[in-house]
C-alpha cells in the first residue's frame, strides 16, 4: 500500500468515513509493526492528542464502540462497527499511551482543530402549502396536502406515481443544502440527481395536454424518460434545455458565470427566451453548451463528459480550475465555508481528482503538494 493510501485510510477511519472493506485494509496493513510506527507518527503529526490522558483503557473502547452498535439497526453497519473490535488491540498497540476515543461521538483533534461541518436539512415544499424536512435514514410515504399518497420517500431519493393527469398541476419543491445530494423519480419515470446547494421544482403529475417542464437552480444530472408527444424542458435562469429522452447535466449555480450543459445520451436543443428556429443551438452526445451572463450567445464544444458528471457518484474533480473555483466546490460538497487570505493563490490553476474522501484528505492533499497552508476552527477554514 502506498504513504498516500495508507494516509489516506488513517483520515477516513479517524473521521469515521470508512467503509467495512477500508477498515479491514487498515487492519491487514496495521500487522506489520513498521506500518505500526507509520500510523503513530502520522497521528502524532497531524493530529494534536492529549498526551496527558494516562488512562488509555481497551475496555473503555469496547464499550463506546459497543454503545455504537447498539444504535444502529442497520446490518451493514453493526457489520462495519463490528470489525472495529478486530483492531481494536492493533490500535492500541499502534497508538501508545494516547487515548483515541474520548466519547462516542468525538475523533481525535487535529493540529489545526477538526472539520465539523454544518448539519443543514432537505427541505420537500408540498405545493403551495407546507414544507417538510427530509432524513435520509427514512422510508416513507409522501402525502400532499390533503392526505393523498403521491409517492414515497425510499432514504435518500424520492419516487412519485402516475405519470400524467387531467387535473391542474401542482409544483413541489425540493431544496438540498450543502453537504448533501438526493435524488428523485418524477411520475413520468424521469430521474433527477440533485447536486449540493441545488432547488428543483417540479410537478407532482404532469398534465397530458401540456409539455413535462421543471425549474432548477443549481446543478442536477437527468435521466429523461421518452415521452415523443410530451417534449421534456429544463428551465434555468440562463438558458432553457428541451429533450425527449436523454441524459445530460445542467450546471447552472447562480454564483457562476457561466451555465453548462453537458449532453451524455441523446440530443438536445438550448435556447434563451421564447424557442425558435433561429435561436436553437442543439448538442449531440460529447458536447458542452455554454451560455455567459449578460450575453445571448450559446457556445458548445466537446468535453470528456465524464469530467462533468463524476459528482453523481461522489468524486470531486478539477480541470484546469483555478483556487477559488475548488474551493466554492469544496463549500458546496462538504457544507463549510473558505476564508482565503491569499488572493494570489486564488487565482492559480490547479488539476486533482478524488473519490467520495473526507475534506481532511482534500485538505492534506493540497497541503502536501502545494505547500498550502490552512487553520480550522469547525466549519471555517482559513487559507494562511
Amino acid at each position: 500500500m502506498s504513504i498516500k493510501k495508507s494516509e489516506r485510510l488513517i483520515v477516513k477511519f479517524i473521521t469515521n468515513q470508512a467503509t467495512q472493506d477500508e477498515i479491514e485494509e487498515l487492519t491487514a496493513w496495521l500487522t506489520e509493526e513498521k506500518n505500526q510506527l507509520v500510523f503513530k507518527d502520522f497521528v502524532k503529526t497531524n493530529y494534536a492528542i492529549d498526551s496527558a490522558v494516562n488512562n488509555f483503557d481497551s475496555s473503555e473502547v469496547r464499550k463506546q464502540l459497543t454503545e455504537r452498535i447498539q444504535k444502529e439497526n442497520n446490518v451493514f453497519y453493526k457489520r462495519r462497527f463490528s470489525s472495529y473490535y478486530k483492531y481494536a488491540a492493533i490500535l492500541i498497540v499502534a497508538l501508545g499511551g494516547f487515548y483515541l476515543y474520548k466519547n462516542s461521538n468525538d475523533s481525535l483533534q487535529s493540529k489545526h482543530n477538526v472539520i465539523i461541518p454544518r448539519e443543514d436539512q432537505i427541505i420537500l415544499q408540498i405545493g403551495n402549502e407546507s414544507s417538510q424536512t427530509i432524513d435520509v435514514k427514512s422510508t416513507r410515504n409522501i402525502t400532499d396536502a390533503s392526505g393523498k399518497i403521491i409517492g414515497k420517500q425510499e432514504k435518500d431519493r424520492l419516487v412519485y406515481t402516475k405519470a400524467y393527469s387531467e387535473e391542474k398541476m401542482v409544483y413541489n419543491t425540493l431544496q438540498i443544502p450543502y453537504g448533501k445530494k438526493f435524488e428523485v423519480q418524477l411520475s413520468d419515470g424521469t430521474i433527477i440527481h440533485l447536486n449540493a446547494g441545488t432547488s428543483l421544482r417540479y410537478p407532482v403529475q404532469f398534465s397530458k395536454n401540456q409539455n413535462r417542464e421543471v425549474y432548477l437552480t443549481g446543478e442536477a444530472y437527468f435521466e429523461v424518460a421518452k415521452d415523443k408527444t410530451h417534449p421534456f424542458t429544463v428551465n434555468t435562469q440562463e438558458i432553457n434545455v428541451e429533450v425527449l429522452g436523454t441524459k445530460f447535466n445542467v450546471d447552472t449555480y447562480t454564483e457562476n458565470i457561466n451555465t453548462d450543459i453537458v449532453l451524455v445520451e441523446g440530443k438536445v436543443s438550448l435556447y434563451k427566451d421564447q424557442k425558435t428556429n433561429q435561436n436553437q443551438v442543439y448538442l449531440t452526445p460529447g458536447e458542452k453548451g455554454t451560455s455567459t451572463k449578460g450575453t445571448y450567445a450559446i457556445t458548445k464544444e466537446n468535453v470528456n463528459t465524464d469530467y462533468y458528471t463524476a459528482w453523481v457518484k461522489g468524486s470531486l474533480v478539477f480541470k484546469n480550475a483555478s483556487f477559488e473555483e475548488i474551493i466554492k466546490k469544496l463549500e458546496r460538497q462538504y457544507n463549510v465555508t473558505f476564508i482565503n487570505k491569499n488572493k494570489v493563490l486564488g487565482k492559480e490553476i490547479f488539476n486533482a481528482s478524488f473519490d467520495n474522501e473526507p475534506i481532511e484528505v482534500v485538505l492534506k492533499y493540497f497541503s502536501d503538494s502545494y505547500a498550502i497552508d490552512y487553520s480550522i476552527d469547525r466549519d471555517k477554514i482559513t487559507i494562511k
